[in-house]
């Protein structure tokens, strides 16, 4: 049965720029404006058509129910899948794909795991756009996460489970005011262009890791590889046997490719969490909260200045954190140790070889040692 597409909401979100670009890669030519908002277009052997430039026309939703008849016959497509190219054909679609069930379906758990490992693949892309890092504290980046809130969920499909998202609309290419050589990207494609690349990056430093590369992930920082790009991928392999990523660009600002795909399977999620954990070591954990004891102080008469050495837990184990403090708190930390009482610090986190420092510490709170964790021992 021929399904048509009838919804006027449904209609209207098809854009002008997306018509435009789809007739155009099919093959029609713009041939000469049609009254005030809208052009003449042909082409040898296809039916002639007239595109609105506009949506503010009354009869704009039966023209576009039109035009899909036309582009369907021609393509050779259902009209429901002609109307799903052209209502993303003015935004970059990116497509997460996990291996489902035989029904195509996968568990509430996993589906949650699914569309939380896709956003924050995205989101650290973003983040490594202005200024590539080996970590980040994603939620201090107000760019990135502003960007996140543009980024709507598309309809799953049926097969393999895969997870749509939609970024912002991408605006035809203009001509910049000073010529070709400074033509950029509007920020909607960076954002997309950085998550591919990030991605190929991933993909080609775990393969030269399993060859033995030991430095490949390091090199891949520049690209936008990052510990949380690392665990984004962690979250979106292990619970599946296969994970594809694909990125079909915008038929409204074209690139050489007009698809990218890159796969990932279960076997690489070890060695993407030792990158990422091992980036973690290498790379300072902003504005950490430390709870836990005084186990050593060290201050010089002449100096102001102290170190305490803090029995605390990191990551699960307990370690040993070294800290420089200044004279007020090292005294209340002097204090803390006499009274066996637990301190809570805060500071960036960094690790030293197999020790770990506390960078720009302060002491914000000193408790009593009742019915807290024993971390002395």
């Amino acid at each position: 049965m021929k399904a048509s597409i009838r919804d006027t909401e449904a209609l209207t979100a098809v854009s002008p720029a997306a018509l435009s670009a789809y007739a155009r890669a099919a093959g029609w030519v713009r041939r000469e404006p049609y009254g005030d908002h809208s052009d003449v277009y042909a082409a040898d052997g296809l039916p002639e058509i007239v595109l609105p430039r506009t949506q503010r026309l009354g009869d704009y939703a039966t023209v576009v129910a039109q035009l899909i008849d036309i582009f369907a016959r021609v393509a050779d497509m259902d009209e429901l899948a002609l109307y799903r190219d052209l209502v993303t054909a003015d935004r970059d679609v990116i497509r997460v794909r996990v291996s489902g069930e035989d029904d195509g379906t996968v568990s509430v758990s996993d589906g949650i795991s699914l569309v939380r490992g896709a956003h924050d693949l995205f989101l650290a892309a973003a983040c490594s756009l202005r200024e590539p890092r080996r970590l980040y504290r994603a939620g201090a980046n107000k760019e990135a996460t502003d960007y996140l809130r543009r980024v709507r969920l598309g309809h799953t499909q049926q097969g393999s489970f895969v997870v749509t998202l939609l970024p912002p609309v991408i605006p035809p290419p203009m001509p910049p005011p000073l010529g070709p050589e400074w033509a950029s990207d509007p920020i909607e494609r960076q954002m997309t262009k950085r998550l591919a690349g990030a991605l190929m990056s991933a993909r080609k430093a775990t393969e030269e890791t399993v060859s033995g590369e030991t430095g490949a992930f390091f090199e891949a920082v520049a690209e936008g590889v990052s510990a949380n790009l690392c665990d984004a991928l962690v979250m979106l392999t292990e619970p599946f046997s296969k994970l594809e990523v694909s990125l079909t660009w915008a038929r409204t600002h074209p690139i050489k490719t007009a698809r990218d795909v890159v796969r990932f399977g279960e076997a690489d999620a070890p060695i993407l969490r030792e990158a990422a954990r091992s980036f973690r070591d290498r790379e300072p954990r902003p504005d950490e909260r430390l709870f836990g004891f005084v186990h050593k102080l060290d201050r010089d008469e002449r100096d102001t200045d102290g170190k305490i050495t803090l029995r605390t837990s990191v990551d699960g184990d307990t370690q040993a954190v070294t800290a420089i403090l200044p004279k007020s708190d090292y005294e209340r930390s002097v204090q803390a140790h006499k009274e066996r009482a637990a301190i809570v610090a805060e500071g960036d986190l960094q690790r030293d070889g197999q020790r770990w420092r506390l960078l720009n510490p302060r002491i914000v709170e000193i408790m009593p040692s009742e019915d807290t964790p024993n971390l002395q021992a």
